[in-house]
């Protein structure tokens, strides 16, 4: 029976080409002259440093331009809150990796919601769709990317 995978992956190396990418975009931007702001990738986070709350937000835009260069979906970046410490400014971006369990259940209820002919299962961080036909597994791609489920979606191991 024909089968697949939905997963939430980012691929990492992409971050670090476009954390690179929005550094690079820092240093020619007439508004950052002569303020101390840096992009950072620490493992699976970028830390983002500056002078003032306001240049934060600019550069959380700056990286999330660049993101969509390197196709990575933008919404798949989330921005911890602000911390202030002396004259700067930092905050941390997390990217959403892995179907979560409260989403995986949000899935698995709007492919149902659907009444396609397939069966859906929570496997960890994945979600598994088995169907009779190819055409079905196809609507229920077609589905979760039109779906506002809260983050981007990638199918893995069709199988026939």
């Amino acid at each position: 029976m024909p089968q697949f995978d939905i997963i939430s992956e980012v691929d990492m190396v992409e971050v670090k080409n476009a954390t690179d990418n929005a550094n690079r975009e820092l240093s020619t931007r007439f508004d950052f002259r002569g303020v101390d702001a840096s992009f950072e990738l620490i493992k699976e986070k970028v830390k983002m440093r500056a002078d003032e709350d306001m240049q934060l937000r600019q550069m959380a835009d700056i990286l999330r331009s660049a993101l969509v260069k390197r196709n990575i979906d933008s919404s798949a970046m989330s921005v911890d809150k602000t911390e202030f410490s002396g004259k700067t400014c930092s905050a941390d971006v997390e990217f959403l990796q892995g179907v979560e369990g409260a989403v995986a259940k949000k899935v698995v209820k709007s492919i149902k919601d659907s009444k396609l002919k397939v069966q859906v299962s929570i496997q960890g961080d994945k979600v598994r769709v088995v169907g009779k036909k190819r055409d079905d597994l196809q609507a229920v791609m077609q589905h979760v990317k039109t779906a506002e489920l809260g983050q981007p979606f990638q199918f893995d191991n069709f199988r026939d």
